[in-house]
């Protein structure tokens, strides 16, 4: 059965490293040539994995997704810090880790599973005063931004080659995994910043279900 945009149609988009979720509605929308598409949840652009678009009627269920359990895997550098917590800004401390062992590592997850308070990055794009948070931190302002709650219902580590740690987190809707992995490196006295990170799952839908955007335009343009 064809698809029928302007009516209301959900798309699972695998969205490549160095694309802006905006990017990827932008261009999906030129390709439809339809004015109603939205995206259900950002991803930074040093981001990949699942991106949900809903289009004409569908954007009414965009909420739907963005209030629904979302899955990660990634990678992450001990011994190290940003101030963007991941790689968008240089190293700003160096820690030596030839102290840490495996147990600590694991151990350190426990203390942010479950219902907990989580204080979001500033380079986020929370408003303060009508303002981006990100735009005053990339100028020196001070940012101030207060814990929420979230929760976590899966932080486990999948590999550890150090520096570099792999892990897999199941969490709720406004989760920073680059605030988690800040703060795990804190936990364990020596630091961290986000690496990769990849979004495999919201809710019911997974990113191996999904397209690249020049596959699914490709495959519209043959349908």
């Amino acid at each position: 059965m064809p698809m029928n945009f302007e009516e209301g149609e959900i798309i699972s988009i695998d969205k490549d490293l160095d694309w802006t979720s905006f990017d990827v509605v932008k261009k999906i929308r030129g390709a439809l040539r339809i004015k109603k598409i939205g995206h259900a949840g950002t991803l930074d652009p040093l981001a990949t994995g699942l991106l949900i678009l809903c289009t004409g009627k569908k954007t009414k269920t965009i909420h739907q997704f963005m209030d629904a359990e979302k899955e990660y895997t990634g990678e992450l550098i001990l011994g190290k810090t940003t101030p963007s917590y991941d790689l968008e800004t240089e190293t700003d401390s160096e820690t030596d880790i030839s102290d840490i062992d495996m147990d600590s590592i694991y151990t350190a997850t426990q203390k942010f599973t479950g219902a907990i308070m989580q204080k979001p990055p500033i380079y986020s794009a929370i408003r303060i005063k009508g303002k981006r948070s990100y735009d005053l931190a990339r100028k020196g302002k001070e940012v101030v931004l207060e814990a929420r709650p979230i929760t976590i219902d899966t932080f486990e580590i999948t590999k550890i080659e150090l520096p570099k740690v792999s892990f897999r987190v199941v969490c709720s809707k406004g989760t920073y995994i680059r605030s988690l992995i800040h703060d795990f490196g804190q936990e364990l006295g020596v630091g961290a910043y986000l690496s990769a990170l990849r979004r495999t799952r919201i809710g019911e839908y997974s990113v191996d279900n999904a397209h690249n955007v020049e596959e699914f335009i490709n495959q519209i343009k043959e349908a």
